[in-house]
């Protein structure tokens, strides 16, 4: 079943295009990422799934209804971490909780129960009488997430939920999120330029541009880049690059200081490589595919960490239009 339906989306700022023609659907209870470079289109999507933002052209409809012509019911359905920090750091943990929850016309009967269990499952409920300023990025971050849960939400929008924070947080949240998976079925859309973030999800978008590239499991996604990759580092790179090609090699990846070849079978390839190869090799290793290996094998390059996120742009392009 598929709560969330996409067709032909299109989001336009004046000239410039931020999502263009875009279709997918995700399933009822799976965890669902869009993955790429920061400007690509991850956020501008968000925006208009959860209502922010009316497409340009296209249709969404998030739990049987339009993001158009049922925005109320859409927003009943959805929570929301936004990339960018939204709490009110005056107010303690409770306080912030409990101003959402009056938003989302949360029964008061139920606030109490529901305050305690999303606290809870955050490991937060201890801090509830706290002062946001006295947060540490990650609880902060933690705490965004129990806030867009109060209302218990079908599906949990996640717009770059880790971003700034150090690995061990990031590790960190990653298990509560997942948690959540587990314990309330629920449906996770999240967007991540994180490679290794997108390895949780059960299906994944690579989106460049404003447009998706591919849509598959990560796993699939790592098998249509082959088999497996053999990295080699020389003294005479360019002597052996141009061996390689002799030998037949034509995939061959330039990466900074070692060479990249991607085999089907690299246990039985590394032993002849090395048999036949005689420009001199200081260091050699084999791996398999990551999804940094996917999308530079779909795009040509990888990730650019460019320093405008998806937001700025948006931003930009609506002072331009205003202008």
């Amino acid at each position: 079943m598929s709560i969330i339906k996409v067709e032909n989306l299109v989001k336009k700022f004046g000239d410039f295009t931020a999502v263009n023609n875009i279709s997918f659907e995700v399933k009822k209870g799976e965890v669902f990422g869009f993955l790429g470079p920061n400007g690509a289109g991850k956020s501008t999507t968000i925006n208009m799934l959860s209502t922010l933002l009316e497409p340009t052209e296209g249709t969404a409809m998030i739990n049987g209804f339009s993001t158009v012509s049922e925005r109320d019911d859409v927003r009943k359905s959805v929570g929301l971490v936004f990339q960018d920090p939204s709490l009110d750091d005056k107010l303690t943990a409770e306080e912030n909780l409990r101003f959402h929850a009056k938003l989302y016309h949360v029964p008061a009967q139920a606030y109490q129960h529901r305050m305690k269990e999303v606290l809870q499952l955050v490991d937060l409920w201890d801090r509830k009488d706290d002062q946001i300023r006295a947060f540490s990025g990650g609880m902060k971050r933690r705490l965004e997430i129990a806030r867009g849960l109060i209302h218990y939400p079908v599906i949990l929008f996640l717009d770059e939920p880790t971003i700034g924070l150090d690995p061990q947080t990031r590790a960190h949240l990653w298990d509560y999120i997942l948690k959540l998976k587990r314990e309330k079925q629920m449906t996770i859309f999240m967007t991540t330029h994180y490679m290794n973030e997108a390895e949780f999800c059960d299906r994944i978008a690579i989106i460049d541009h404003g447009q998706i590239v591919t849509l598959d499991t990560p796993e699939n996604l790592k098998k249509g880049v082959g088999g497996n990759i053999i990295t080699m580092q020389s003294r005479d790179k360019r002597g052996l690059k141009v061996e390689l090609e002799k030998m037949g090699h034509s995939k061959i990846k330039d990466e900074n200081d070692s060479l990249e070849i991607e085999v089907e079978d690299g246990a039985s390839m590394l032993p002849k490589l090395l048999r036949e190869v005689r420009t001199p090799i200081d260091t050699v290793g084999l791996r398999k595919p990551t999804l940094d290996d996917v999308f530079l094998h779909l795009t040509g390059r990888k990730i650019r960490e460019e320093n405008a996120s998806g937001k700025d742009i948006m931003r930009q392009h609506m002072r331009m239009r205003r202008g």
